[in-house]
């Protein structure tokens, strides 16, 4: 397999796990974030019984948590794929500009990573780029799923929402998009530049000398970068989900959006959701990097015991 058809397997394997395991959270969060009039405030920032009236209203019952997963699959899957790849991609050619490259070299019979050494600079720089090029191709998707997820929309299957969305045309299947990049790119750049630096420091703490405790380093560091840049950046989620699944005129653009959700509760209505999406970003940071560098460093191994049967 070429070197990207690794990135891109270990990338769609990373985000199909995710999204498999942390579905419940996404559901959850787009319905406390959709500004619903039915719920009150304190209703509002209620997990409990938000999950409760998820779960009574569906005719599976606790498997009604796991609606919209088809959709978050559509959208994550090739999401993660593109994004793991492209960053690689954007890390690699980085990596040999003396401005980017980092000055500490890898040692390669540590397990830590197999990916490009950038500095802060450059980290903060190709994750967000890349993050926001995926996104615009896939914002989309990104719809579809919010408003799958959400209650406001008469969706009775994936391919009608799918059909009733592409039919409104351009500006609808790109709404949001501004709000998302405003969030993505900040978080991406912040996420990478946290998450290389607390390998790198932990890494003395935790010495990836196994496979074990290679996916436990990634899996601490990833975590630990998810709650700084998630933290960072929520706002901008709850504006975007409000403007991708909400159809009034005062959700219509990014001002008006942030000037509806001021209105409702202060600065309060800017974190719905935040304790969800912060515990979804830590396990899938946690789970996703974890299994994406360690199928890496896997695939490299293989490599090395190859080379020397037949060297």
């Amino acid at each position: 397999m070429s070197d990207v058809g690794k990135h891109l397997f270990s990338g769609a394997l990373s985000g199909l796990t995710s999204s498999l395991f942390l579905q419940p959270f996404d559901l959850i969060k787009t319905r406390l974030q959709q500004g619903d009039a039915t719920l009150g405030a304190k209703q509002r920032g209620a997990i409990r019984s938000t999950a409760r009236a998820i779960v009574s209203s569906s005719s599976n019952g606790v498997l009604g948590l796991w609606r919209g997963t088809s959709a978050t699959l559509i959208r994550n899957v090739p999401g993660i794929a593109l994004y793991m790849t492209g960053l690689n991609q954007a890390r690699g050619f980085m990596a040999v500009s003396p401005i980017f490259a980092a000055v500490r070299k890898r040692d390669p019979e540590r397990h830590s990573s197999v990916l490009p050494v950038l500095t802060n600079s450059g980290n903060l720089l190709a994750g967000a780029t890349t993050r926001v090029a995926v996104g615009f191709v896939l914002n989309p998707l990104s719809v579809l799923k919010a408003r799958y997820e959400s209650n406001l929309h008469a969706y009775s299957s994936l391919i009608s929402s799918a059909r009733s969305i592409t039919r409104a045309g351009p500006s609808e299947l790109f709404r949001g998009f501004l709000a998302s990049s405003l969030r993505d790119a900040p978080y991406a750049g912040l996420f990478l530049v946290f998450y290389e630096g607390v390998k790198h420091e932990a890494a003395s703490i935790l010495p990836p000398s196994s496979p074990l405790t290679s996916a436990m380093l990634h899996s601490c560091s990833a975590a630990a970068a998810g709650t700084v840049a998630t933290l960072a950046t929520h706002p901008f989620d709850v504006i975007k989900t409000r403007m991708q699944v909400r159809t009034e005129q005062k959700y219509h653009g990014l001002t008006r959006t942030v000037l509806a959700v001021w209105n409702e509760r202060g600065i309060y209505s800017f974190f719905d959701g935040a304790s969800l999406r912060l515990s979804r970003k830590i396990l899938s940071s946690a789970i996703g990097w974890a299994v994406y560098e360690s199928l890496l460093v896997f695939a490299r191994s293989r490599n090395v015991q190859k080379s020397g049967l037949y060297s």
